[in-house]
């Protein structure tokens, strides 16, 4: 299992966050997804041999945020 912490440009409100979780939460590999609107970042723990760390940026990326 691997944890990171990505810091997303353009989160503003709990819409925001609830489009994150439930975009990256569904991909296959991912265990759980916390955005964090104060700190302006998510947190995703995720199995890389599942899903690849490219693909949660690119989930994030396609959802119209940008990542730091």
């Amino acid at each position: 299992m691997k944890k990171v912490e990505l810091n997303v440009i353009g989160m503003s409100c709990g819409h925001c966050a609830k489009v994150i979780e439930s975009c990256v939460g569904i991909l296959t590999g991912v265990e759980q997804v916390l955005v964090d609107l104060k700190k302006g970042n998510v947190v995703v723990e995720f199995h890389p041999h599942l899903v690849s760390f490219d693909q949660i940026l690119e989930t994030i990326d396609e959802q119209g945020y940008d990542i730091a």
